[in-house]
């Protein structure tokens, strides 16, 4: 089963006083294309975090953030540190006093305001524990993501089967036109050799340029490789993961084989086949772009 290359992918780890959030998303990218914001506990892991998503999703244009929710708790609260406010008052006093400057209405507002007042500084050392928990809910994101790729996957594969037997049945359609076409082309040449230039001819020879000319026009080739080519594709396409390059080249080859046909047609309703299988195929190229 193909996969796409979009994909959401979310989970949570509760440890403590906080809450840890992880989420990740991507998009199509012929490489891994990563961009990752991380809480300032859990920078020293990022390179472990970015071997971990680049191993497992392979390629993409990846959004990873990972942040923190704090619990609200009494420990949570920074406190107010008493002597500095103490110590802002008095110096407001003193310098109202010497450039006799009202003092606030305020103090509150005023003093709480001061650097350092409300600070709670503490330095945390993140544990193995706390580690393991983070990193577990790291790789479950990572997992819903996967599973979103393998759903929209399963869309896209969908999507290519019904394309695929829309150009094999078109393709189908073409065959009535072309002993058709062969009478036409014959027909033409010799009414106007007969009626337009008025001459005499070699029959013998007429029929042996003839049946070089339609020899050049023939597309049983180009039916058969094209026919391949739409085989080999749904092949692929059920070979696994990591196939969104082949099938892209395999489509380049389906191209080719519709543009000589068309090249080739000499015939009106050919011609308005060949255009509805490039319309198909430009769809499946679209899609194309967003498979692994």
């Amino acid at each position: 089963m193909i996969q796409s290359m979009t994909g959401y992918g979310k989970a949570t780890a509760e440890i403590s006083d906080k809450k840890i959030n992880i989420e990740i998303k991507s998009l199509n990218s012929k490489a891994m294309d990563l961009s990752a914001r991380i809480a300032p506990a859990y920078r020293e892991k990022e390179i472990e975090i970015r071997n971990e998503i680049a191993r497992t999703l392979e390629r993409g244009k990846v959004d990873f953030s990972l942040w923190i929710d704090k619990k609200e708790n009494q420990e949570n609260i920074a406190p107010i540190n008493q002597a500095l406010v103490e110590g802002y008052y008095n110096q407001i006093l003193s310098i109202s006093d010497s450039l006799n400057i009202p003092v606030p209405s305020d103090w509150f507002q005023i003093l709480l305001r001061m650097p350092d007042v409300m600070t709670k500084t503490e330095v945390v050392e993140l544990t193995e524990d706390e580690w393991k928990d983070v990193y577990a809910g790291i790789q479950e994101a990572i997992g819903h993501l996967l599973d979103f790729r393998k759903q929209e996957g399963a869309a896209l594969e969908k999507k290519f089967r019904e394309k695929i037997a829309n150009i094999a049945s078109l393709l189908e359609s073409v065959t009535p036109y072309e002993k058709e076409r062969v009478d036409k082309v014959r027909e033409r040449i010799t009414d106007a050799l007969e009626k337009t230039l008025q001459v005499d001819y070699d029959k013998n020879r007429l029929e042996q340029e003839l049946i070089f000319y339609i020899e050049k026009l023939d597309i049983n080739e180009e039916k058969q490789r094209l026919k391949n080519h739409l085989k080999y594709f749904i092949n692929t396409m059920e070979n696994g993961t990591g196939q969104g390059k082949k099938l892209g080249f395999i489509a380049q080859e389906m191209g080719r084989e519709i543009n000589t046909l068309g090249s080739k047609s000499n015939h009106a309703e050919m011609q308005k086949i060949v255009v509805q299988m490039k319309d198909e195929l430009e769809q499946i190229k679209e899609q194309v772009l967003n498979v692994m």
